[in-house]
């Protein structure tokens, strides 16, 4: 209970507002029962009211349902991006930690130059290039984006294994007769996940981003999904006139980065102290 009572209202916003789109994503028909790709269903561009809280696009969708079908495909893409990178990082750099030193140091100075080539290049180049190479869609797009963090997680991971490699208890556990494997499946590798997990939850928030801007540009979901990045882009034609077209659905994805990033944080900052 006295945990509960030092955390600050800025986690709880910003837990309601993770928790709010998380629903969104799970069951949206609870939230906005209308069909979102079905047009003609009201009159077009009506501004926000009662009836329409985001109000209606151009074809005379209800915005706010496109929205709130618009999570699942955003959150779930950004899941696949967070666990693709996490996933391919995490085992390159268990590798390279792990053979560092030994007589397959080739293969740790293999993967980091890897590594630093990937990191050389620019987030979104990166990602075009390989929406190129398998093609449009969300999921695509999600790996494209798991690509970009593959570097970021490969480089964390190698530090970690370094580090805990060098621990005593990793020298109890080989002085017993455990196996090079076994100790770094063991051992190893779950002492070193902790910031890999944090980093992972740093990166989700991100991971919108970068799907948005991606769907924005066209090479996301294809029309007429209900993806945010692709709601923005829709109505960046009609901004003069109808701004809520691509404010109000901007607005709920900057709302819902800033919240997974502050409360990324906060945990990450706690360590079991007062949750700012």
């Amino acid at each position: 209970m006295k945990t509960l009572t030092r955390i600050r209202p800025g986690v709880w916003i910003a837990g309601l507002i993770v928790l709010l789109a998380v629903a969104w994503a799970l069951v949206p028909g609870l939230f906005a029962s209308g069909d979102p790709t079905e047009s003609g269903t009201t009159e077009p561009l009506l501004a926000p009211s009662g009836d329409h809280w985001f109000g209606t696009d151009a074809v005379g969708r209800d915005l706010y349902t496109r929205v709130v079908w618009g999570a699942r495909h955003s959150l779930s893409g950004a899941l696949v991006a967070v666990l693709v990178g996490m996933v391919v990082g995490t085992l390159l750099g268990l590798v390279a930690g792990s053979v560092r030193g030994g007589r397959n140091g080739w293969l740790d100075t293999l993967i980091m130059r890897i590594v630093d080539v990937l990191l050389s290049i620019p987030a979104l180049l990166l990602s075009l290039s390989v929406i190129i190479l398998l093609g449009y869609g969300t999921m695509n797009a999600a790996i494209a984006v798991g690509v970009t963090n593959v570097a970021m997680f490969a480089r964390l991971a190698r530090s970690e294994v370094l580090g805990v490699a060098a621990a005593d208890f990793v020298e109890a556990a080989y002085g017993s007769g455990g196996t090079a494997w076994s100790v770094l499946w063991r051992h190893i590798l779950p002492n070193s996940l902790t910031p890999v997990l944090a980093l992972a939850a740093l990166q989700f928030g991100s991971a919108i981003l970068q799907l948005s801007t991606l769907g924005f540009l066209g090479y996301g979901a294809p029309p007429p999904t209900p993806e945010w990045g692709l709601i923005i882009s829709e109505g960046r034609d009609f901004i003069a006139t109808s701004w809520w077209l691509s404010v109000l659905p901007g607005l709920a994805i900057v709302l819902v980065v800033l919240a997974t990033n502050y409360l990324s944080q906060a945990l990450q900052r706690s360590g079991g102290k007062e949750i700012r």
